[in-house]
Order: C-alpha cells, then sequence, then structure tokens
C-alpha cells in the first residue's frame, strides 16, 4: 500500500459531489431507523428487512459503486492516471492501496450507518445488528474489488455496475434462482444468517460456497485490475 497515493485518493473522494451520496444514502437509513423506533415500529422482523433490504441490498452496493468506480476511474478518464504509471511503483501497490481507500470508504459510511441503525432498531436481540454489519462488511470487500475491476477495466464502469446491482442481483435475482444465488447480496446474507438467530433472515446459498465465493471473486477482480493496469499504456492515459 502506498500512504501518498491513499491519501490523495481520499481527498478526491471525499472533496468531489460523491461525497454527497456517500453522505445520504446512510442519513436515510439512520434517519428511517429513528422514525421506526419513534412510532414503536422496529419490531425485530420489520428491522430485519430494514436492514437486509436497506443497508445490505441498497446502501452497500450504491455506496460500492461509487466508492470503487470513483477511487480510479476519473483518474483514468482524466489522464491523471499517467502521473502515478509513470513512478517507480508496482502496479498491484496502486490496485491495492486503491482497493484499501474503497473498503475504507465502504466501511465508514455502510457498515458503520447499518451497526448504528441497526443498534437504534433492536439493539443485539439475536444478534441481528452485528451479523448484517459483519455480512455488509465482508460483501463490501467483494463488492469494491469486483467496482475497482470495472473501474480499471470499462469507461462505462457505474452503468455495468449498476446494471449488476439493478437487474441482476435484484429483478433477475426475484425470479430466477440461478442468478440469486451467484450474487455477492446472497454470499454477504449467508454470512449474516450464521451469525444471527432470528428465522427471517434467510439466505439462499450455504455458508461455505459463500465464503469461497467472497474470497475468489475479491481474488480474481483484483488480479484482473493490476493486470489491466500493467497492459495500460502511459500514452493513452494522456
Amino acid at each position: 500500500m502506498n500512504p501518498t497515493i491513499a491519501m490523495i485518493t481520499f481527498r478526491a473522494m471525499l472533496g468531489r459531489k460523491r461525497a454527497l451520496l456517500l453522505l445520504g444514502l446512510p442519513l436515510l437509513l439512520l434517519v428511517l431507523s429513528l422514525l421506526l423506533r419513534a412510532t414503536g415500529n422496529n419490531d425485530l422482523t420489520l428491522s430485519s428487512h430494514v436492514l437486509q433490504n436497506f443497508g445490505l441490498a441498497t446502501l452497500l452496493p450504491l455506496l460500492a459503486l461509487i466508492a470503487g468506480t470513483g477511487v480510479i476511474a476519473p483518474e483514468i478518464d482524466d489522464g491523471q492516471i499517467m502521473y502515478v504509471l509513470t513512478k517507480p511503483i508496482p502496479r498491484e501497490v496502486i490496485v491495492v492501496t486503491k482497493l484499501v481507500v474503497a473498503i475504507t470508504l465502504v466501511t465508514l459510511f455502510a457498515v458503520v450507518p447499518t451497526l448504528l441503525a441497526g443498534l437504534i432498531l433492536v439493539g443485539t436481540t439475536a444478534q441481528v445488528t452485528p451479523a448484517f454489519a459483519i455480512g455488509i462488511l465482508v460483501g463490501g470487500i467483494a463488492y469494491s474489488a469486483v467496482f475497482v475491476a470495472l473501474g480499471v477495466l470499462s469507461r462505462n464502469a457505474v452503468t455495468i455496475g449498476l446494471l449488476y446491482a439493478l437487474v441482476w442481483e435484484t429483478l433477475l435475482g426475484s425470479f430466477a434462482p440461478g442468478a440469486k444465488s451467484a450474487s455477492v447480496q446472497q454470499w454477504s446474507l449467508s454470512v449474516a444468517d450464521a451469525l444471527t438467530d432470528a428465522s427471517m433472515v434467510t439466505s439462499t446459498v450455504g455458508l461455505p460456497v459463500a465464503i469461497t465465493m467472497l474470497v475468489v471473486v475479491t481474488l480474481v477482480a483484483a488480479f484482473l485490475a493490476t493486470f489491466r493496469l500493467r497492459s495500460l499504456p502511459v500514452a493513452s492515459a494522456e
């Protein structure tokens, strides 16, 4: 990991309009949680649905998409990546640094708000809150790796990422069991399912398969990003 690249990336991410999106979605989750708690509609079933459908299925992929593509795609598009590629820095160090920044942002703006929302709603009842926090963390790592790779591989990374999150995982996942099982969302839910006794939290994927796929997808995505960055001519970034 390169501290200088990390610092520059953090500044760029938190200084852009993207920062408003990073803050807006988690604030909405927290406001919703406070409203449900204030009105007494924070039973375990509804709270679990909020953490799953808002926190895991909506907040996480969107924030990971913003963070994952944002840490590197704009630099490739505007040519600023040239200044990094001309330095004697291994490509894998660049990718790992960008990935660490993306994961940190996802942790701050998705994992922590989900943890706070869960504590507001149900505390630690049935371990639902820590279960979803950990599920979102491991899912955030995989999502971040995928979207960082997309940011390197394609100029249409945001569009492709949205199609994956909204069409594949959400739309097709509702009707096609195969699509539902082959999704980061379900793998993350499987981790949460294993950590809570709440019967309403269920995944279609077994825990061993889920963990294996999360690790494989993360490593493959990081490899593809590194491979593509190595083959990216410095001249193309000008």
